[in-house]
Parts: C-alpha cells; structure tokens; sequence
C-alpha cells in the first residue's frame, strides 16, 4: 500500500467535469484507490463518492493505493490532481 500527500491544483477544484476525469484515471487501474480529507474515505473509482467530498483548489488530500498497480496508479494520479494532466 502506498500512502502520498497531494495538494489539488486544479484552479476549478474537484467540480464534476475534473471529477469524472478524476474518476476515469482511476479506473483504468486493477487497485484499489482511495482519497482521503480529515475523516472521509473515498473510492476514487466512485463520482458519486468523489463528489461528497466537494474539493476545493489549493486543499490537501491524501490518496492511497493498494495492489499490483499501485505505483502506476498513484504517478497518474498525482499527475492529475497536481496540474489536471
């Protein structure tokens, strides 16, 4: 399992449009994935999910993988949230 710190940098925050693309970056991935703020827990596979947490620019979340993809998933992932690909 790995467990990273990522700030959101995407200027619109997680809205529907970068949560749906959120959601098909981690999609393409066999692990399970998780975004996590204070005490929510999140399947990032989930829009439904993802979007209870109402994510803001500049916010810190920390996302974790676990899996044989893990590593993959995690680099893609921060890639989005970091700078939306």
């Amino acid at each position: 399992m790995i467990r990273k710190p990522v700030t959101i940098n995407l200027s619109t925050g997680l809205e529907a449009r970068p949560v749906a693309q959120l959601v098909q970056v981690a999609s393409q991935y066999e692990s399970e994935i998780y975004v996590e703020i204070g005490r929510k827990k999140v399947n990032a596979k989930s829009i439904m999910g993802m979007m209870t947490l109402g994510l803001d620019a500049g916010e810190e979340v920390t996302l974790s993988a676990s899996g044989t993809d893990e590593e993959a998933a995690m680099v893609s992932i921060v890639r989005y949230l970091s700078n939306g690909m």
